[in-house]
C-alpha cells in the first residue's frame, strides 16, 4: 500500500515506532516489547495509544528481519517494516527509507517512538504536534530534571552537576522525514553512537524544542519497571 499525497498536499505526519531490540537489561524471557503488562504486551499498549491520535496517518512498525513473534501482539492491518538494525539509530534509519518508498515526503513529519514508553497518553502526543507543527525544526518530550545529579568515578562521587536547564529526554521526538534522514547519516559516518533522535539534529546544528512531559512518560528498562508500570495503569482515569 502507498501512502502518496498530492504535491501541494501540506505536511503529512507518521509516528515510527522502533521495536527491534533485545532489551536485555529488562530481565524479560525475550524482548521486552513483547513482554505482557495486564493483558497486552508493551509494544501493543504503546500502538493502542499512538493509534488515538487522529493526525497520525499511518505508524510503522520496524521489527529484525528473523522476528516472528511480532504478529502475535500487532493488529492485521499494522504497517510493519522487517527491516531493524542493530542498533536503534539504523533500525530508525531503514525506517525512514521504508516510509519514503511507501509515499512520505522529505518535509512530512516523523514521530518516533519507543516501543518500551507505553504509558504514552495521546493528550501528551497531541501537545507534541501542536507545539512543533510550525516549528522549523521539531523537538521532543522532555522532563525537566528535579533530582540533584552526580558524576560517578569507580563507584565513588566525582562531582555534584548543576541539575538547573537540565532535562530527561522521552520520545516521541518529532522532526522532518528529511532533515533527520541527513542527522542520521551524518552520525552514522562520525561512527557516533546515536541513542536518541534529537542528539542526531543536535549535532547538525539545530535547537531542538522541548516539550514539557510527566514522569509518567518513562521507558521500561529494568525489571522493577514493569511492577511500577502496572500499578500505574490500574490507578489511571
Amino acid at each position: 500500500m502507498t501512502l502518496a499525497t498530492p504535491p501541494e498536499a501540506p505536511p503529512v505526519l507518521y509516528a515510527l515506532v522502533p521495536c527491534a531490540g533485545t532489551g536485555e537489561r529488562s530481565g524479560a524471557a525475550g524482548p521486552k516489547q513483547y513482554a505482557m503488562l495486564g493483558e497486552r504486551s508493551l509494544v501493543a499498549h504503546t500502538l493502542a495509544a499512538l493509534a488515538q491520535v487522529a493526525r497520525l496517518a499511518r505508524v510503522l512498525v520496524v521489527v529484525s528481519a528473523g522476528d516472528t513473534q511480532y504478529p502475535a501482539h500487532l493488529d492485521e492491518d499494522t504497517m510493519v517494516a522487517t527491516c531493524g538494525g542493530a542498533a536503534r539509530a539504523q533500525t530508525v534509519r531503514n525506517g525512514l527509507d521504508e516510509l519514503l518508498a511507501r509515499g512520505a515526503r522529505p518535509h512530512d513529519w516523523v514521530l518516533v517512538h519507543d516501543a518500551a514508553r507505553c504509558l504514552v497518553r495521546p493528550a501528551w502526543i497531541d501537545a507534541l504536534i501542536d507545539a512543533c507543527l510550525d516549528d522549523p525544526v521539531g523537538g521532543l518530550l522532555a522532563l525537566p530534571v528535579a533530582d540533584t545529579l552526580k558524576s560517578e568515578h569507580e563507584g565513588r562521587v566525582e562531582a555534584t552537576i548543576d541539575r538547573r536547564a537540565k532535562w530527561q529526554a522521552q520520545t516521541p521526538q518529532m522532526f522532518r522525514v528529511g532533515m533527520l534522514r541527513e542527522a542520521l547519516d551524518a552520525q552514522a559516518r562520525a561512527g557516533a553512537n546515536v541513542t536518541d533522535e534529537a542528539s542526531a539534529i543536535e549535532a547538525l546544528g539545530h535547537a531542538p524544542k522541548l516539550v514539557a512531559c510527566s514522569m509518567e512518560n518513562f521507558k521500561i528498562t529494568w525489571p522493577a519497571d514493569f511492577d511500577l508500570a502496572a500499578r500505574l495503569l490500574r490507578t489511571r482515569t
